[in-house]
């Protein structure tokens, strides 16, 4: 952890403070993996933690500030998402390896903090703003640069579908991409298994970018 860390009424934490606020939020992101947001209690958190409930109120007034904190970090990590995307070409056998590394790497992000965003989905999908400005910046983390490699090919004259603009192209493939990550067990149900999704997916992303299927390999 970096940087100044003060508790709820405004003292700098020490490194052993530190230490122990650390610990309550991860053992708070391993208890959203299995128990729903909301029947999270304070109580169970510190008792994971090995601590009290007064301990985790000195940093955190309750569990959604906490969710929060957990939430701020993973869309700090989704920043290194764009990277993805970074002097990639698209031309020929290369836009399918762009395609596949992207996929994979998005899936991985969302798969590794699939509790936390599960949570973010949800409070967005109430209408929370703060949930849904966390999940607006992890999406804009691929989104954002995604639009700028399709309008970039479509200067290129590789790309097709005039009638969609590129952040409507984009914003459809990272959301296709963060649905089939999130939903793995219902579509294995259906008939898609996992190592069969992975090739559809990039094949879906690379005709989005280029209007055209990958170069055979």
């Amino acid at each position: 952890m970096t940087g100044q860390v003060t508790t709820v009424d405004g003292r700098v934490a020490g490194r052993r403070g530190q230490a122990t606020r650390q610990k309550l939020l991860d053992c708070l992101g391993k208890m959203l993996g299995s128990s729903p947001y909301r029947d999270v209690k304070v109580i169970d958190v510190a008792r994971k933690a090995g601590t009290s409930p007064a301990t985790f109120y000195q940093y955190f007034p309750d569990v959604e500030a906490a969710v929060l904190e957990l939430a701020d970090g993973v869309v700090r990590e989704s920043a290194e998402l764009s990277e993805l995307l970074t002097g990639r070409s698209w031309a020929g056998r290369a836009g399918g390896a762009a395609a596949e590394e992207l996929v994979e790497g998005v899936l991985t992000f969302w798969r590794k903090h699939d509790a936390i965003l599960r949570v973010i989905d949800l409070g967005a999908a109430e209408g929370d703003r703060r949930f849904v400005r966390l999940r607006t910046r992890v999406q804009g983390a691929v989104v954002k640069p995604l639009a700028e490699t399709i309008e970039a090919e479509r200067g290129r004259g590789r790309a097709t579908a005039p009638e969609a603009t590129p952040t409507a192209l984009a914003a459809s493939l990272v959301t296709m991409l963060a649905a089939a990550s999130a939903q793995p067990k219902s579509l294995q149900a259906l008939g898609a298994k996992q190592g069969d999704l992975r090739p559809a997916l990039a094949l879906l992303v690379h005709l989005g970018v280029t209007g055209r299927k990958p170069a055979a390999k």
